[in-house]
Order: structure tokens, then C-alpha cells, then sequence
């Protein structure tokens, strides 16, 4: 299991080792265990970070060659390595020293230089750190919820998660029982349910109520909104003018429109899912969370293997693309012009303001002379 983070990440401590493993949760989300870490370094900072579980001893060059070459599309100038679990030997080097070497040498074949190979027994205050190549540099970690970067995270709403396991759970369905009715509805479903010349138009009315009740605190959706908001979501101009609204990362608009996606992964069954959990994975990805983006995409995948668009996304993240590199599919992606709608001002009025009248549902009309 490997994830990654791309650049855009907390500001981290890079001059001290400590400092540098204490901040690994909130540079992946979640404090890593029985892990490697691999940090890309640039000239300005942190770069793409990658995860992966440790290996069996059969398995250590595989995954070795595996997690260098997540870095041929965008190389760092050099990597630092941080390995995690197991217990050091009194007198003796830290564990997965072979395992180490095998990384170091995977990314010398790249032309990547690897600054510093570290080992801690856990990411906990108290437990013990050391390099692999000076036995005197080592020492026990600091708080990590009392460094630089938690500092940071909690000024930014940045939150690290105490396992991986822990994260995944964002993604689970609330209710099951309300995820069988909801698949009972759709599936009795022969086609949208609004009239072809205005379905576009309506559709985009479903999403703004969403966010209306998002803003107003009003809960998970009833089984006829779900229903509605799945029908919406199938439409290419509603889907393109959602992506749309990742960008620019980091803003209410995009944090409020990820919250949303998050909310009908939730509540959506399968294959309908597979919309809001792709929309998930990209606004995610954009904020620099490669992590979560990684796992809504694969939860998008489990809804429906055969997604283009979340398919993709997923190649180009395990490659390790950045996302400024994407930045283009948000900017690009609503050319009929439906951006905005639930995220006006208080006082934005009528239900299909700003919705383009030559646009019909999944194509643009045909202007009649």
C-alpha cells in the first residue's frame, strides 16, 4: 500500500531530524506506522512525500524500485528516507538497514541523491530516532502536535489522523439501510428526472440546494435529494462545473465544494458514488492532500471500475504529477458556464441565474434560425 502527498505541503523543520519525523503525520495526513516514508526535497522545501508499508524481506528490491520511480515524472533535487516500526538492538544499527540500501541505491539509478536515512520506532513523543550512518545522531522525538508544523496545520484546519485506518473512515458509508433504498430508487429509474430542454438547468438547482443545506447545518440528504443530487451528477456540464470548483486550492469555495463531495460519498451507493468520490480525490489532490485523494479515487474505482476520469487521476498521482500540473483541468473544465452556483454571496437569487439558456441536457442546443 503506497500514498503520496504532493508539493504544497506544511512547512516543516528540514535542519533537524527530530523535527523533520515528528511533522511525517501531517506531511501524509496520518502518523505512519511499520512505514517508509520517502521526503522529495526542493530548492524551496518539501516536495512530493510517499508513503509505503515496509516489506517482507522477498519483496524489499520490488518495492524499493517501485517507490523510486514514483519520481521520474517530477525528480526532486534529492530525497531524505525515514523508515518506521520495529525495535533497534542495544549496540547494534536501526532496523531495515538493508532495506534502506536497497532505496538508496533504486534512486542513485535515477540520479536522485539521498540526503539522510532515518529511523524511528514510532511517531510518539519519547520514542527513539537515529540515522543509519552516525550512530551519534540520534535522540528521542518531540510532541509532534507541539511543532512548527502542527502549528501550521491547526491555523490552516489541517488535521493528521492518528492511523491510516483512521482516515479511511471518512469515506464509509453512513447509513447502509438508507444506501438500499437509495439504490432501489435508482435502479427503477429509466431516466433523469427533469424534462431534456431544462434537466441542466435543474440539475444545477439540486446542487445549490446542497450547499444551501450544507451552509444551514441540515444533515445528511433524504432519500429523494440523494437520489436527485446522484441524477445531477451525471450530467457532463454539472460534473465538469463541479471540478471547476477545486481551483484556486484553499479557498472557502473550494473547501466548501470538497465537504459537499465528501458528504455524498457518504451517501451515495455504488456506481453513483464513483461521481462524488472522483470529485473528492481531485479537490483533495489540488490542496496538496495526496493521501485522501489517493484513497477517494480508489474509492471511486471500487464504485466503478470503469471510470475514465478517476482512472486517470489515479495514474497520473502514482507518477507523481503535481498538481499544478492538473491546475489546468479545474480552469478548463466548465466551458458552458455553470461555475458558481450554490456558492454566490447570501443574496444570490433565482434558480437558474447564471445557467447558459443555449445549454441542454448533456449537450449544448442547437441554435434554431
Amino acid at each position: 500500500m503506497t500514498t503520496s502527498t504532493p508539493a504544497g505541503t506544511p512547512p516543516v523543520d528540514l535542519r533537524s531530524p527530530a523535527q523533520l519525523l515528528a511533522a511525517l503525520p501531517y506531511l501524509i495526513g496520518f502518523r505512519p506506522a511499520n512505514s517508509v516514508v520517502l521526503i522529495g526535497r526542493r530548492a524551496d522545501g518539501v516536495g512530493l512525500v510517499l508513503r509505503g508499508d515496509l516489506p517482507r524481506p522477498g519483496e524489499r528490491t520490488q518495492q524499493a524500485r517501485a517507490l523510486a520511480a514514483r519520481y521520474v515524472l517530477a525528480p526532486p533535487t534529492a530525497v531524505t528516507l525515514a523508515l518506521i516500526g520495529g525495535e533497534r538492538r542495544p549496540g547494534g544499527p536501526p532496523p531495515y538497514a538493508d532495506f534502506a540500501a536497497e532505496l538508496a541505491a533504486a534512486l542513485d539509478e535515477l540520479g536522485i541523491p539521498v540526503l539522510h536515512t532515518l529511523w524511528a520506532a514510532d511517531i510518539a513523543q519519547g520514542a527513539p530516532w537515529s540515522c543509519y550512518a552516525d550512530p551519534a545522531c540520534a535522540g528521542e522525538l518531540p510532541d509532534p502536535k507541539a511543532t512548527v508544523t502542527a502549528a501550521w496545520a491547526t491555523e490552516a484546519c489541517w488535521v493528521a489522523f492518528d492511523s491510516r485506518d483512521e482516515l479511511a473512515a471518512l469515506l464509509a458509508p453512513r447509513s447502509p439501510e438508507a444506501l438500499a433504498h437509495r439504490t432501489a430508487a435508482l435502479s427503477r429509474m429509466s431516466s433523469l428526472p427533469w424534462p431534456e430542454s431544462t434537466c441542466v438547468s435543474e440539475a444545477a438547482s439540486v446542487i445549490r440546494a446542497a450547499f444551501e443545506r450544507q451552509r444551514r447545518g441540515s444533515g445528511p440528504p433524504t432519500d429523494e435529494q440523494a437520489v436527485l443530487l446522484a441524477s445531477a451528477l451525471t450530467l457532463p456540464e454539472i460534473r465538469d462545473a463541479c471540478l471547476s470548483m477545486a481551483a484556486p486550492p484553499h479557498t472557502t469555495t473550494a473547501r466548501e465544494a470538497e465537504l459537499l463531495w465528501l458528504m455524498l460519498v457518504q451517501e451515495l451507493p455504488a456506481p453513483e458514488r464513483a461521481e462524488a468520490a472522483t470529485l473528492l480525490g481531485y479537490a483533495a489532490f489540488m490542496r496538496g492532500d495526496g493521501t485522501f485523494a489517493g484513497m477517494a479515487l480508489e474509492n471511486a474505482l471500487e464504485a466503478n471500475p470503469n471510470h475514465v476520469l478517476a482512472g486517470l487521476l489515479r495514474t497520473v498521482m502514482q507518477r507523481g504529477m503535481p498538481p499544478k500540473q492538473l491546475l489546468g483541468l479545474a480552469l478548463s473544465a466548465d466551458p458552458s458556464g455553470l461555475a458558481g452556483f450554490g456558492l454566490e454571496p447570501p443574496d444570490f437569487e433565482g434558480a437558474g441565474a447564471g445557467l447558459p439558456a443555449s445549454v441542454a441536457c448533456g449537450h449544448p442546443a442547437v441554435d434554431k434560425a
